[in-house]
């Protein structure tokens, strides 16, 4: 059965006129419901984080000093969330959802959060709307726990994973690729085991082209035992904070490659959602639901 990570703290109260859409963490799991991809039972409530698994990857400063809600002006602007208790247990709870999703993965070949992919925590500081780097936390929970030896994390979100290359680039247990628009935030990137800086303008064909050149052979290169796969839908067309040119089709086509050479070579994979800016939400909620819609018939 496909396990789906939610949970109602998922939609965080923001000031008006924010741009971040907040609402797919509420109409998502209801239009998977209503059409019938899943049902309730597909879904669990994660619980929160515990501060022995956070310290994991996060450093003991920075895990203190979030939960006590005592950030710098400066930090707050990086993370760019007016940061409070709310926040701070959203962003546990997320964390935990994406370890749990990791053991159900284990047991059923793949599971989901409905949040998640908060790439761009580092061990000691948040950035870009993420505060704990959930795919980071869960996989290292896995490397400590001996339940998984060599992790790939595919990160097709249209930023690139600067959090999480930073958190493991002395892991050698972990091989992080980064697939994402060269010239788009971070302005600094940092240094995955893989980049690709993908132009602006890209289209369906030379994206898809570009993935399915790499991730067969990283798959034989790396020869994982477990995937994460950061699911971004800020690759569309209409994403005003994307740049590049993928269609929906053309997005719902990835995530069929990410999970399709998943099931292929017999890989549990957890996905998480990441990025998405459209401004209807309707487009973003309809990619996501893609991403749900091709796990459950390429798994189950």
């Amino acid at each position: 059965m496909l396990k789906i990570a939610w949970s109602p703290v998922y939609k965080y109260e923001l000031p008006e006129g924010h741009r971040f859409p907040m609402a797919k963490y509420e109409l998502l799991p209801e239009q998977l419901l209503y059409e019938g991809t899943v049902t309730d039972e597909h879904f669990f409530h994660p619980q929160l984080l515990e501060e022995e698994v956070a310290l994991l990857t996060h450093t003991t400063d920075w895990w203190a000093r979030m939960n006590a809600v005592q950030l710098t002006p400066q930090e707050i602007r990086a993370i760019g969330f007016p940061i409070n208790e709310r926040f701070v247990q959203r962003g546990r709870h997320i964390s935990r959802g994406t370890l749990e999703c990791a053991l159900h993965a284990l047991e059923f070949g793949c599971a989901m959060n409905i949040a998640g992919g908060t790439h761009h925590a580092f061990a000691n500081r948040g950035e870009g709307f993420c505060c704990f780097n959930d795919q980071a936390v869960a996989a290292n929970y896995l490397l400590n726990n001996q339940l998984a030896s060599k992790i790939l994390i595919v990160d097709l979100d249209v930023h690139q994973g600067n959090g999480t290359a930073s958190i493991f680039l002395n892991e050698p247990r972990v091989f992080t690729f980064s697939m994402h628009g060269e010239k788009n935030y971070p302005l600094r990137k940092e240094q995955s085991d893989l980049d690709i800086g993908l132009p602006d303008g890209m289209d369906d064909a030379a994206y898809l082209k570009v993935l399915g050149n790499t991730l067969p052979r990283l798959l034989d290169e790396v020869q994982p035992d477990f995937v994460f796969f950061q699911s971004g839908v800020d690759i569309l067309e209409s994403d005003k904070l994307g740049r590049l040119a993928v269609s929906r089709a053309g997005c719902r086509e990835r995530d069929r490659m990410v999970f399709q050479h998943c099931k292929n070579n017999r890989l549990p994979v957890v996905a998480s959602m990441g990025g998405g800016y459209s401004p209807r939400i309707s487009d973003i909620v309809e990619a996501h639901a893609n991403t749900f819609r091709v796990a459950q018939e390429i798994f189950f």
